[in-house]
């Protein structure tokens, strides 16, 4: 039996498998920025701006119109985690939390019974181009979690283990690997069981390596993503950069590169294995459970927006920081 499923090649958004519902590739090489932390007028003409997914100049927008980003959305019955390899972002949400968060930071946030949140990314550097990378991954709650109470929650970079092994970077946002364990996740998570088996790590494998993967149980859904390199082979198939593979998680799986390295992310979990009803940012088991959350966002918003601004962001020369719900607040270096 093969340790490859399938080979699909990777759009935009990825594919994924449950428990995971989305998994998206953030790679923008923004210019410098001034003192509003967004682009320079004169990169911005021509642009949809409100609505700017062509990567025009090697950036994007997105939904911001003065600095890039994804102002205020409400989300429900799912958790999202942001991984921030470079470049930063701004958070805001309807609990009052906030935070700035980059350069191998991770956030993770529990919607659960709805919140609202704005995601920017500010130009924080005025004397060279700010690049971004980042993924942004939704992991579903199961029925019995999808009105749990928001939850938000930093993975400091400096808290994040990081194994070197054969030629290979692994960050461990999530599971275990070989003893090391990544930070505990958000408390009502499907990742807070061990039973799940969920994993989120990187992978950074130089020239000439090879990297083995851990077997576990094939009822366990297993996706790598090769986002950046030119090849690689899974045992011995070749596989072409931006192409995921669909993985039997009980065969041994060698991963190698030749003279290029590789870099990639893979996502692991049991599936939770119910119903799903999905309608843009809310996710439920029921078409009447999606009407019942856009009617109470309609009537309540969530608990409004506290912030002066839909596309909130931080003061121009602030550090990384979270600001959370119950008033601490924690402060980094850039």
């Amino acid at each position: 039996m093969s340790a490859i499923h399938k080979i699909f090649p990777l759009g935009f958004p990825w594919l994924t498998q449950d428990p995971f519902l989305f998994c998206v590739y953030h790679q923008d090489n923004y210019p410098e920025g001034t003192e509003t932390l967004g682009p320079d007028q004169k990169h911005l003409e021509g642009r949809p701006l409100g609505n700017d997914f062509q990567k025009k100049n090697g950036f994007r927008m997105y939904h911001g119109k003065t600095i890039p980003g994804f102002p205020y959305h409400p989300h429900r019955g799912f958790e999202t985690i942001t991984v921030v390899n470079k470049g930063y972002c701004d958070h805001s949400d309807s609990l009052g939390a906030a935070g700035r968060f980059g350069m191998g930071d991770v956030q993770w946030m529990t919607a659960g019974r709805g919140v609202q949140h704005s995601e920017m990314f500010p130009l924080l550097h005025q004397d060279k181009p700010n690049t971004l990378e980042l993924f942004q991954i939704w992991l579903n709650l199961p029925q019995k979690d999808k009105f749990t109470e928001p939850h938000f929650k930093m993975l400091w970079r400096e808290d994040i283990p990081i194994v070197t092994e054969n030629g290979t970077e692994l960050q461990l946002i999530a599971g275990t690997y070989h003893g090391n364990k990544a930070p505990s996740p958000a408390p009502n998570s499907w990742a807070n069981l061990n039973e799940n088996e969920v994993a989120i790590w990187t992978l950074k494998l130089k020239p000439n390596s090879t990297f083995t993967l851990p077997t576990t149980n094939a009822t366990i859904n297993r996706t790598l993503y090769f986002y950046e390199g030119e090849q690689l082979q899974i045992n011995q198939e070749p596989i072409k950069v931006n192409h995921g593979i669909d993985l039997n998680a009980n065969i041994k799986t060698e991963i190698s590169t030749n003279a290029k390295s590789a870099s990639l992310l893979l996502l692991q979990g049991k599936p939770i294995a119910e119903p799903i009803a999905q309608h843009g940012p809310f996710v439920m088991n029921t078409k009447k459970e999606i009407e019942q959350a856009f009617e109470e966002y309609r009537l309540t918003q969530f608990g409004g927006w506290p912030w002066p601004y839909a596309d909130n962001v931080h003061e121009n020369g602030r550090g990384r920081f979270a600001n959370y719900p119950d008033g601490t607040i924690v402060e980094k270096e850039l």
